[in-house]
């Protein structure tokens, strides 16, 4: 299905979401489902009335938009779960001095999944405090990072 370019979506997302303190994280479409799923943040959470008020809010501004140029779609806007990778800078600076998870595609001393506190990052590399040591890893050696979830 030909839809519009996933960056002037986003961007549709990204004004309409000011007015409610909302981050959009990601957009995606899948193709197979024909859904479009943005997916979103706030400061304190997303919880499913969050969700249900901004899909109330853009759902007829975007049939305007016209993602999918008349072709039939879902919209979805989700929470992007505990567990989801870290995409953007933003991802990195919420998570700054906290215990993050990291897989790696190849082992580094023997182990190809990792946690520790994230120190430092930047455009090429994460520092993660690992048993002591600051240890700085290329991003181009890291398969997914994400947050550490504890269960209590």
């Amino acid at each position: 299905m030909k839809i519009k370019p996933l960056d002037e979506i986003r961007a549709f997302f990204e004004d309409a979401a000011k007015e409610f303190g909302i981050e959009i994280v990601d957009v995606e479409f899948n193709d197979k489902t024909a859904a479009l799923t943005a997916y979103i943040e706030t400061e304190s959470g997303v919880d499913l009335d969050t969700c249900e008020k901004f899909h109330n809010a853009v759902m007829d501004p975007i049939d305007v938009l016209d993602p999918t140029f008349g072709a039939p779609y879902t919209l979805n806007i989700s929470s992007p779960g505990l567990d989801r990778p870290f995409k953007t800078a933003r991802d990195f600076e919420r998570n700054l001095n906290k215990e993050v998870e990291l897989k790696l595609f190849a082992p580094m001393k023997g182990k190809k999944f990792l946690s520790g506190v994230l120190t430092a990052f930047d455009d090429n590399s994460v520092t993660v405090a690992l048993g002591g040591e600051n240890v700085k890893i290329g991003r181009n050696k890291i398969a997914k990072i994400n947050k550490a979830i504890k269960f209590e």
